[in-house]
């Protein structure tokens, strides 16, 4: 809206003779204009130059001059007739009625002999410019050219450096009858009204509708002229008046008719007058109701009389204050001001002008600096307003030249003429006797003031040196016409005025310059660079003395302006408040060092007292238009809250949490979380949905967020912050914002009032607590016509949220969604160190604990486990809190153990001691004494525990785990509430525990308090009821017989125990269901992997569900709890088990038993089921988290889903093209025909033809449905490598390596047009789904935009430095994405063609490229053989999706379901299930490829490596991982053990190798020299000494004490794998990529002998325990034992079927381990060469082997590239071998190979089809159960064959896998297969 130049035109400074002038000029040019937009501008101008002519007439009744008006009007009627606009034209007709015109005889205007300076100028531009005219160059016309004066100032050319329109207040326009919003809107309609007509590109659409619409409501014209009436009313009836509510009616001033603003004129002049103490904001009121008046509403009668009152009164201020006399002082100028401009004459001298001069220049003496300026102004002003003295008195003390100077300077200033107006300030300047002098001689300025600081004088002396009281200055002249240019926006003409002013040095005109430039940097109206602007204007006139001079008080006045902007609280200038300070900090070393010293006194002193004017209008509570309109006063009991609000926050300690973008972007890419919130209320999105675990701060950030909301709040204007506590809210998808404001005691008026005219930040807390499924958005109809207006932040436990969960947020239809979602999201991430260290500080410093930071932090540092818990806000307080008491005096803290259970335990017993305390202090009734005696006596903490977990049930059962109890003791009288508050003893227990309450609500104080009371009454270990008989009575918690968790082999530990005596019945795990309660369910598994007891009461759950289907939900929750544990079920008997609905996401079953289970709806994604017997078990609806993947017989060069989602299409590198239908991914149709690759395939728009590209140069379309071909397309003339259809559906388009892209029709096969530019072939294309676009990608680096229709290219896109291989169009159009050779995805504006995000993170090639049905992903496909899935808000990698072997051609998103195809090289399409799924995740294992496993000397721990860059520690009995130690940036190639197992040494590709201390896990040394990846270490038998080789082909000895390097071993002619030292070490040997085996002698590191052994490279050497014989292993998949004396090869093995990478010996040397690539490790004997023994049930190449030996037996450990370690058992019996898994630790791949599904019910086809994929064995009973008796019988000869078969012992067979102990036939290799010489 653009009111500024209207309401405070320059043409309101005109006369009427010079206003009607200048409207016939434009009239005239209207008339004559060619272009009908001209034409109406320049009518527009016409109408505002009449209206100014008629207000100027009220003053000049001159006949002649109302005719012409009235004849103007006619004129512009008929030329707006003309022109189409007849609305306008009867309005111009009426005005010309109104004064008399006669439409069809129009009164002729006058003549005029010669044109005024203003016109003329108007003309001169036309004459110059011709008709090509726009409003723009009407206002600069009246600067026009000038040459840049010789002595003027120069200042950077980008302050200030274009004019701009001026500054207005932005609002909404009402509709007809619309309540109004605020002053400015109704200021804003009066002006439009005032203007009308206004041209049409003046006004934007919206507000020229609203003014026509208006024009012919006469009621609505009135109801607003009535309202600014009443509002006048109103402030007449205030008693106060305030500064707002005089700052409001004030606003109204310009728009006010005249008898209205005498009104007001009236009622400030009188209570000025009969005011005993003055109201000065009513003195302010009024010269800024003078200053914004329309000069035709000011006679010179009314400035006399005022200034007669006002000097009068200023006269009367004997001892009053500075500011007070400042303020009458600045209402003067002003009036004086407003004289001036009006020509007021006769002043009588004695009674009025002399008196108030001879005040002013008393006001000289004052020691308030900018009081002598203001009075200095004030003087300046009444000097230009003439008094009563004869002409000859005047000659006498001026010159005739001064006036004619200021007669001239006062018209220029009116028309912003600059040239005109320069010559006026030269004229004043020769005629003012000396006034030009300027002060540029007081070069000492600096060293005077900064000499005599003390008494402060010369700081006042060198200010009135500049501001003269005797004579007349043109600094006032050229500041009044400064006033003039800053009020229209003319800042580069001010700018030119300022430097090219003759008194541009002269002190007053300086000061009123930075006083300007100081308002301007203030005012919030004006855009950020103009204020920007304005602070770089002032540091220029500070520090460049050799242009503006070095007087002391401007520069002193700059300081002190500069510091008053750094020190603003306003939110909209807090990068203002940044620029002062930087630019202050800036000129404390500006100058030399009188300077500087002049600065530090100002910086020392403080800004003055008096503030900068800013026009940001800030309205009282109530405003005067609330009372004009009977509004109710929200805004005081919005104090109330705010105060409320703000005393509850209290001073609680608060860390700014960070945050990632979605639940699947890594931890690593964080961002600050407020920030991210304040952009999002920023911004147009409705929903920001906060996730985050249990007591991550997602409240506690709620908090801080209202309360940083509440201060930077604005009455009236701002949006009001509403907290509101979910779970407190009775039903809160309904009606949620009245219902909280009600709780807040406002009344129904001003909610309603609210609802209607303000707006909300909803800030809701605990979606998860209040238990909601609804869209509180949507059910609450937010921001719906006649709703609440408002933006939501809703926090939420991830844990909380399943599938889809975006549905319960998103506004709208989620499946439209627009390129800026409305939902944005984010997730808390832990605290890092930093954050925990500030955290420590800040607790300490306001709850003042036993232990110091000090203390905290070295726990920190030595307690296991400590930094992990804390690194949650929630748990690191509870850690802060009992963490003095939970660590026994004396113990070292790296002994002592806390878990998350054990901080709540101690928790909660200090809770109950300090309430049993306060208790104890407190004066209670005889009765209250009593009960509190009692429960003393039987144990206040028991009976604290014991309400606490009866409680909780309650809870529960009750309410559903409804958090807040409301209790009414009438009410719930008899009810299951007054079992805990009824009753004295129980009221006691109630205020003990750690309960809040809020009225009648009463809750825990963290919702996870509940959820222990509830895992307490699940299992106590203090409950004695808890204990039996058979187990070791448990006496505190965490006692030494609480151990990790076990194994479970065999039925041993289930069949031991005795499980006649059935579970307790009333455990909550019986009645409720646990499984996705992950609080819960983290308090137990840990209570699980400490109590033994607890593991045995869960098994027994297991045991009974086999019998009675009654214990079926508390099995579920049993196992679920006993595998997040931990517990592994290997050959164990679960059959028959009924565990409908758990989850075992991740578990271990090796070789179990789970024949007619009931696992229907059972999690089992990522879980162990390897030889796993699942043969009749019910398995409906279970949850694999995976799909399976389709085996073709070529590469898949392309893929394509149909519309619906139903079918999918890929196209191969044979020519075929296959067809899927997606519900059971059979094949339904194969398409043969073309001769080449299909290197595009994609389904027209209905899903009824498919279209195919391939290198026989054609294009073909096909019949889905038939699957014929219906048209062999040629034309292009090399390959075809794109195809697309139109959104219609009614053409194709074909890319090709021809460098075009051609349009056919899909009907006929006819080409439409093709499409040149490109300048390489063109590989991809896409079709805008928007409009007639297509985008192509090239090789020649490009994309390029074509329109349809004309075929021209209408944009370039060139960014990617390699060719582009894929694009997509975003499913909104307003995006583009391409994939490059260049590695990279880059994301694109298509209206722009900029460049949004560039995505990188690919190794390789990326092929294509694929959006989300929603737009909010992508999906990119890699030459490096995966997947990665990107957000497209941030362009973060959500995902890296692996398994494909090799170059990913294609990867496309499902158009109706989360998935995602991609198709291969390696012959495969693989779908991915991309959902949220599973909220656990397997973080045991590696996350990457293991590439080393190395056992502990102790054999107490396994170490691993890996390509994630990590080694990892595990406990070796139960699989648990123990520490994961960080440091390497690179895979970490190899791990070695010192010999006594304090060290650990790795080797890594960043070309180093750490040397880390084992207990602490810190590294002690990183040794550097190789110069390339560092491939293995090991350490010497002595542990003294370590060895490494590397690609860089040498061998490298290090000394492990100093970590210095004592030696390098060249020979290797290349690349240098793997080392071994002798067990004597006294020798080394290593193998290499040059085929060859070195020995090397370590003490004088000499060749000692050399083994050409492989015909390929050498990739593991391995040392025999005896030191007789060296193993090596490598590409040519054979492994050689050779005699170390000899140096012969004793045994070549054969049998691995791909490259062998590792070989180890068992500790008696009598076996050897091999792992290969073939997915297979094989045991053999080392003296007779024989395979014993083949473990076959890897995922993966083997990544690393070890031997462990105990008294207990001898193990195996595997390494695996699918991520896990592995550890075997290795049993010998009667010349045969076993081998039965021990432990697992995984990263979650899906594990089938040997399990049984024979007969399995309820298994989808999908189903079946992924587990035969992954190894299973045997037929599912058909899926629809159709009985038939051949299938019967053939089941039973299948079970009959598999029965007899198990009783047979197997030949061996290299093939086969190893069994469990059911099939105890491990298989040895044949003779003539596994051996030779």
């Amino acid at each position: 809206m653009v009111f500024g130049g209207i309401v405070s035109s320059p043409r309101a400074y005109l006369s009427a003779h010079q206003a009607l002038e200048l409207a016939n000029l434009y009239l005239e040019n209207a008339n004559n204009a060619n272009d009908a937009d001209i034409s109406l501008v320049l009518c527009h101008d016409t109408e505002i130059s009449l209206s100014q002519a008629k207000k100027a007439m009220k003053r000049s009744e001159n006949q002649a001059v109302v005719n012409g008006i009235a004849a103007a009007y006619i004129d512009l009627g008929k030329l707006l007739e003309r022109r189409g606009h007849g609305t306008e034209a009867q309005v111009s007709f009426k005005k010309a009625e109104k004064l008399g015109g006669n439409i069809q005889d129009p009164v002729q205007p006058p003549k005029s002999s010669r044109s005024s300076g203003i016109v003329k100028a108007v003309r001169d531009t036309f004459q110059s410019s011709g008709n090509s005219h726009s409003h723009g160059s009407v206002r600069h016309s009246f600067v026009g050219p000038q040459k840049q004066r010789r002595d003027a100032a120069t200042i950077p050319s980008y302050i200030f450096a274009k004019n701009l329109p001026p500054p207005i207040a932005d609002f909404k326009l009402p509709e007809s009858d619309e309540r109004l919003t605020s002053t400015p809107q109704l200021v804003g309609c009066l002006s439009l009204l005032q203007d009308f007509p206004s041209p049409d590109d003046i006004l934007d659409p919206t507000a020229r509708k609203w003014l026509q619409a208006t024009m012919k409501d006469a009621d609505e014209q009135e109801r607003l002229h009535s309202t600014a009436k009443e509002l006048i009313r109103a402030f007449k009836r205030d008693e106060i008046k305030d500064a707002k509510i005089v700052a409001e009616v004030v606003y109204l001033a310009p728009v006010l008719n005249k008898d209205s603003f005498h009104d007001l004129l009236g009622e400030f002049y009188s209570g000025i007058d009969h005011s005993g103490l003055l109201n000065y904001h009513q003195v302010e009121g009024l010269a800024q109701l003078i200053q914004g008046a329309d000069p035709g509403h000011l006679s010179a009668d009314d400035l006399v009389k005022i200034l007669e009152l006002l000097s009068t009164r200023l006269r009367g201020t004997h001892q009053q204050s500075t500011q007070y006399i400042h303020r009458l002082t600045m209402a003067v100028s002003h009036v004086l001001d407003a004289m001036a401009d009006t020509k007021v004459t006769g002043l009588d001298r004695e009674k009025l002008h002399e008196p108030l001069s001879m005040y002013l220049k008393d006001l000289q003496e004052s020691k308030d600096s900018y009081l002598v300026y203001q009075a200095a102004y004030a003087y300046q002003a009444l000097l230009c307003v003439p008094d009563n003295e004869t002409a000859w008195q005047a000659a006498m003390r001026r010159t005739g030249k001064v006036v004619q100077g200021v007669s001239g300077l006062v018209s220029a200033v009116k028309g912003l003429d600059l040239i005109k107006f320069m010559e006026g300030l030269e004229d004043i300047q020769k005629g003012c006797e000396g006034a030009s002098v300027i002060v540029d001689t007081v070069t000492s300025a600096y060293k005077d003031v900064c000499s005599l600081v003390e008494s402060g004088q010369t700081f006042m002396d060198s200010l009135k040196q500049g501001l003269s009281f005797d004579r007349k200055r043109d600094w006032y002249s050229a500041l009044r016409g400064a006033d003039a240019l800053i009020r229209d926006g003319e800042l580069a003409t001010f700018r030119k005025l300022v430097c090219e002013a003759s008194c541009r040095l002269d002190a007053g005109f300086q000061w009123g310059v930075c006083q300007r430039l100081g308002e301007i940097a203030s005012n919030s109206m004006w855009d950020a660079g103009t204020r920007r602007g304005a602070i770089a204007f002032l540091g220029e006139i500070y520090q460049d003395d050799a242009t503006w001079g070095q007087q002391s008080s401007v520069k002193q006045w700059i300081l002190n302006i500069l510091m008053q902007i750094a020190s603003s609280s306003e939110t909209s200038s807090q990068l203002n408040v940044t620029i002062a300070e930087t630019l202050l900090q800036e000129l404390e070393t500006s100058g030399d060092e009188m300077k500087q010293d002049l600065h530090r006194m100002c910086r020392e002193k403080g800004a003055m007292s008096f503030p900068l004017r800013a026009s940001f209008l800030e309205l009282a509570t109530p405003s005067l238009l609330d009372r004009a309109q009977n509004r109710p006063d929200v805004e005081g009991t919005l104090r109330l809250l705010r105060k409320q609000r703000t005393k509850e926050r209290g001073s609680a300690v608060y860390i700014p949490p960070q945050a990632k973008t979605s639940l699947q972007a890594s931890d690593s890419s964080q961002l600050p979380l407020m920030e991210k919130v304040r952009g999002f209320l920023d911004s147009d999105q409705k929903v920001f949905l906060l996730l985050g675990e249990s007591g991550a701060g997602k409240s506690t950030f709620s908090r801080e967020l209202e309360y940083q909301l509440w201060q930077s709040y604005k009455n009236k204007t701002g949006r009001i912050p509403l907290h509101v506590s979910l779970a407190a809210i009775d039903k809160p998808e309904h009606d949620m914002i009245a219902k909280q404001l009600r709780r807040a005691e406002f009344t129904e008026p001003q909610i309603r009032e609210m609802k209607q005219h303000r707006k909300f930040i909803l800030i809701c807390d605990g979606y998860d607590e209040s238990q909601q499924t609804h869209n509180l958005y949507m059910s609450n109809q937010l921001n719906q016509p006649g709703e609440w207006d408002a933006q939501m932040v809703i926090s939420c436990r991830t844990e909380y949220l399943g599938n889809d969960y975006r549905d319960r947020f998103q506004p709208g239809d989620h499946n439209s969604q627009s390129d800026s979602s409305l939902l944005q999201e984010a997730v808390i991430t832990p605290f890092s160190l930093d954050m925990v260290h500030a955290y420590i500080q800040q607790y300490v410093s306001v709850h003042q604990p036993l232990w110091q930071t000090s203390d905290y932090k070295q726990a920190l540092e030595l307690i296991p486990n400590l930094q992990d818990l804390m690194r949650n806000p929630f748990l690191m307080t509870l850690s802060l809190e009992v963490l003095p008491r939970m660590v026994d005096p004396g113990q070292h803290l790296s002994t002592a153990r806390v878990t998350r259970v054990g901080l709540y335990d101690h928790f909660f017993q200090q809770w109950l001691e300090r309430g049993k305390k306060r208790l104890s202090e407190r004066d209670l009734t005889p009765q209250a004494r009593t009960a509190f005696e009692r429960l003393s006596a039987e144990g206040f903490a028991l009976n604290g525990v014991e309400y606490l977990k009866r409680f909780a049930v309650a809870i529960h059962k009750e309410q559903d785990g409804h958090p807040i109890v409301e209790y009414s003791q009438l009410k719930d009288e008899g009810s299951w509430k007054d079992t805990f508050f009824s009753q004295e003893y129980k009221q006691l227990l109630l205020e003990a525990s750690p309960l809040t309450r809020n009225g009648n609500q009463y809750r825990f104080i963290h919702r996870s308090l509940l959820d222990y009371g509830l895992a307490l009454a699940v299992f106590d270990p203090q409950d004695k009821n808890t204990i039996s008989a058979p187990i070791k009575v448990i006496a505190r918690r965490r006692s030494a017989s609480s151990v990790l968790s076990f194994e479970l082999r065999g039925d041993s530990e289930m069949t031991n125990k005795s499980h006649g005596q059935e579970p307790d019945p009333n455990s909550p795990l019986v009645w409720r269901n646990c499984v996705d309660d992950h609080s819960l369910l983290q308090f137990l598994e840990e209570r699980a992997q400490q109590e033994p007891l607890f593991r045995e009461q869960l098994l027994a759950y297991l045991e009974h569900s086999k019998k009675d289907k009654k214990w079926r939900i508390a099995a579920a929750n049993a196992i679920t709890i006993l595998v997040r544990s931990g517990m592994q079920f290997i050959n164990t008997d679960l059959q028959g088990i009924q565990i409908p609905g758990a989850d075992l996401s991740y578990g271990v079953f090796d070789s179990v038993q789970l024949q007619g289970a009931d696992l229907r709806k059972v999690n089992l994604r990522g879980v162990w089921l390897r030889q796993t017997d699942l043969s009749r078990s019910q398995m409906t609806g279970v949850q694999f988290g995976e799909l399976p993947l389709l085996n073709e017989d070529d590469m898949v060069r392309s893929c394509a889903y149909s519309p619906d989602g139903k079918s999918f299409t890929v196209g191969l590198a044979n020519g075929i093209i296959r067809v899927y239908a997606t519900s059971t991914w059979e094949m339904t149709r194969t398409l043969k025909g073309q001769s080449g690759w299909i290197q595009s395939v994609v389904y027209s728009p209905n899903g009824g033809q498919i279209a195919s590209g391939s290198t026989d140069n054609t294009l073909r379309l096909w019949d889905v449905e038939t699957g014929a071909c219906t048209h062999i397309i040629i034309g292009h003339i090399n390959y075809v490598n794109g195809v697309i259809y139109s959104p219609q559906g009614d053409q194709v388009a074909s890319a090709s390596d021809d460098r075009t892209v051609r349009l056919w029709d899909p009907a006929t096969g006819d080409r439409h047009q093709s499409l040149s530019g490109h300048s390489e072939g063109v590989t991809c294309i896409a079709y805008s789904p928007r409009d007639g676009h297509i985008a192509s990608g090239s090789k020649d680096c490009t994309v390029r935009l074509w329109n349809v229709v004309t075929g021209e290219c209408s944009r370039i896109m060139s960014d990617h430095s390699e060719g582009v291989w894929g694009i997509a169009y975003s499913p909104q159009g307003h995006q583009l994405a391409s994939a490059s050779v260049d590695k990279t995805i880059r994301l694109w504006d298509v209206e722009t063609g900029s460049c949004r995000h560039v995505l990188s993170g690919h190794d390789r090639i990326v092929f294509s490229i694929s959006f989300s049905p929603r737009g909010d992903r992508v999906a990119s496909g890699s030459m490096d053989g995966t997947v990665r899935l990107w957000e497209v808000e941030t362009g973060i990698c959500l995902q890296t999706l692996k398994g494909h072997g090799n170059t990913i051609f294609s990867a496309k998103y499902s158009p109706k379901v989360d998935q995602i195809a991609s198709g291969s090289a390696d012959s495969t399409v693989r779908l991915w299930d991309v959902s949220s799924g599973s909220l656990r995740v397997a973080s045991k294992g590696h996350n990457q490829l293991v590439l080393s496993v190395k056992c502990s000397p102790k054999g107490d721990q396994i170490a691993s490596g890996g390509m994630d860059g990590t080694i990892r520690l595990w406990n070796a009995q139960t699989g648990s991982c123990l520490k994961v130690m960080r440091g390497h940036t690179d895979t970490v190639s190899s791990v070695a053990y010192s010999p006594h197992g304090e060290q650990i040494a790795s080797s890594s590709n960043d070309i180093t190798i750490r040397l880390w201390v084992v207990e602490s896990g810190d590294c002690r040394y990183v040794l550097t020299g190789h110069g390339s990846a560092v491939e293995g270490v090991t350490f010497s038998p002595q542990g003294h000494q370590i060895a490494s080789v590397s690609r860089d082909k040498s061998v490298r000895l290090w000394n492990v004490a100093t970590g210095d390097c004592c030696m390098t071993l060249n020979g290797h002619e290349d690349d240098v794998y793997s080392v071994i030292y002798a067990p004597d070490g006294g020798k080394l040997a290593t193998g290499s990529s040059d085929g060859s085996v070195r020995l090397w002698t370590v003490e004088n590191g000499e060749l000692r002998q050399t083994l050409h052994c492989q015909e390929s490279a050498v990739k593991s050497v391995a040392y025999s325990p005896q030191g007789n014989q060296v193993a090596s292993a490598g590409g040519d998949m054979k492994i050689r034992l050779w005699d170390v004396e000899s140096g012969e090869c004793r045994f070549i093995l054969i049998g691995h079927r791909e490259s062998v990478w590792y070989v180890a010996y068992s500790r008696k040397g009598d076996m050897l381990a091999s792992g290969s690539k073939d997915k297979t490790v094989r045991l053999w004997d080392t003296i007779s060469g024989e395979c014993r023994a083949v473990i076959g049930s890897f995922q993966d190449a083997i990544g690393g082997i070890d031997w462990q030996t105990t008294l207990d037996g001898v193990y195996l450990v595997t390494g695996c590239f699918d991520g896990s370690v592995l550890k075997w058992r290795v049993i010998e019996e009667e010349g045969l071998y076993r081998v039965q898994l021990q432990w697992s630790a995984t990263n979650g791949s899906l594990t089938m190979i040997g399990a049984s599904i024979q007969d399995v019910h309820g298994l989808t086809p999908i189903n079946k089809q992924l587990l035969k994929q992954r190894g299973a064995t045997g037929e599912p009973e058909h899926l629809f159960r159709e009985a038939s008796k051949k299938a019967m019988v053939m089941a039973s000869v299948v079970s009959q064959l598999k029965q007899s078969s198990d009783k047979v012992v197997q030949d061996p067979s290299p093939d086969t896998d190893t069994r469990s102990e059911q099939q105890p036939s491990l298989q040895v290799e044949e003779a003539d297969d596994s051996q030779s010489n």
